[in-house]
């Protein structure tokens, strides 16, 4: 398949920069997959498409305040983005202006503009791995300890704030949602940030069912296929986890002929990595790279909801398949024309 058919044009005014104040504010696309009809609501309108017995699955992965600043001893700054911890508790990190670091080198960790303190913590640079990622040792601290106090919220890259951003407090909670846990992402599960635990309790009470599953977001979601061709792009990894709770509330729900309604495309991809052939999911734990793509025929997934996607992404790859790609690209198209807020902080789409 080409890639270039999952391109589609979009206005930048249409690239949603803040979050609303109401979590269930935002609009809903709601595509059927066999009428194909489509609606036009609004987010706290989902429970009405969700039926008693339904499974309701959402990733508990919760963003780290990931992007920091690091000073060398000459002064000269070097943004880093951290991405996890790696064997032997080295952090492995993305540089940006770190052209000239050298191996052995100390840098220093600061708040944006700051200069460097007596208790700034001071990291190693060990050099890249076979990824390309630069390794630091760190001081003997806890990742999330610092981070907490030099980090700043990874927003991506078209969400523009600058490096002293007002917003950082509020961009801090609302860039994570309300059923967020285990800490390892670097970009929020963006589909999961529409519900508020006001909405979640009425979908509880309606007799949906949840289940929680866990896959830590990287930095290759927001990365363009460059392959002319689908098939030849070489899918990122990430770390995904499923308890045997969890796994027993998904199966039981397709035991009893009811829907798995998976909540963001991460969701999906954990679900359809512990599937077997039968649809029925094991729990466990490690690095998925599955590329879902039209074609693919998924065995757990009944509905999903997800935001709307960067073009020629293999998130929007997922979606296709899912849906269908010209039906998919022409749900785009008119989601440009009815103004819909597209990306991380944008409006929804739910595809039953």
């Amino acid at each position: 398949m080409k890639t270039a058919k999952l391109h589609y044009d979009l206005p930048e005014e249409l690239i949603a920069q803040e979050a609303l104040p109401d979590r269930t504010a935002s609009r809903l696309m709601v595509l059927d997959r066999v009428s194909k009809l489509v609606e036009h609501k609004h987010f706290s309108d989902v429970i009405d498409y969700l039926s008693p017995g339904d499974c309701l699955v959402v990733n508990e992965s919760r963003v780290v305040p990931a992007r920091f600043y690091l000073r060398r001893s000459s002064g000269a700054q070097v943004e880093g983005l951290f991405l996890r911890i790696a064997e032997g508790g080295y952090w492995e990190v993305m540089l940006k202006n770190a052209g000239r670091v050298k191996d052995a080198e100390i840098l220093y960790m600061v708040l944006p503009g700051d200069e460097i303190r007596d208790n700034s913590p001071g990291f190693k640079v060990l050099g890249k791995n076979e990824q390309g990622y630069w390794l630091l040792e760190a001081p003997y601290r806890e990742f999330q300890e610092i981070l907490e106090e030099y980090g700043s919220t990874p927003l991506p890259p078209y969400i523009r704030r600058d490096k002293r951003n007002p917003s950082e407090q509020a961009d801090r909670k609302r860039y994570q949602t309300v059923f967020a846990d285990t800490a390892g992402s670097v970009a929020a599960p963006t589909a999961g940030l529409h519900f508020d635990d006001d909405l979640l309790r009425r979908v509880g009470k309606k007799g949906v069912r949840l289940a929680k599953v866990t896959l830590h977001v990287g930095p290759g979601t927001f990365k363009p296929v460059d392959a002319e061709d689908l098939e030849e792009h070489q899918m990122h990894s990430e770390w995904y986890s499923l308890d045997e709770g969890n796994a027993a509330e998904i199966n039981r729900a397709k035991e009893m002929g009811n829907r798995v309604v998976a909540v963001g495309t991460t969701a999906v991809r954990t679900l359809e990595t512990c599937a077997d052939a039968n649809g029925r999911v094991a729990a466990g734990s490690g690095w998925t790279d599955i590329f879902i793509m039209p074609g693919y025929e998924f065995k757990v997934v009944k509905a999903m909801v997800t935001n709307f996607h960067l073009p020629g992404s293999t998130l929007l790859a997922l979606v296709s398949a899912f849906y269908g790609l010209d039906e998919t690209m022409a749900a785009y198209n008119l989601a440009v024309k009815e103004r819909y807020r597209f990306y991380s902080y944008g409006d929804a789409m739910l595809i039953k």
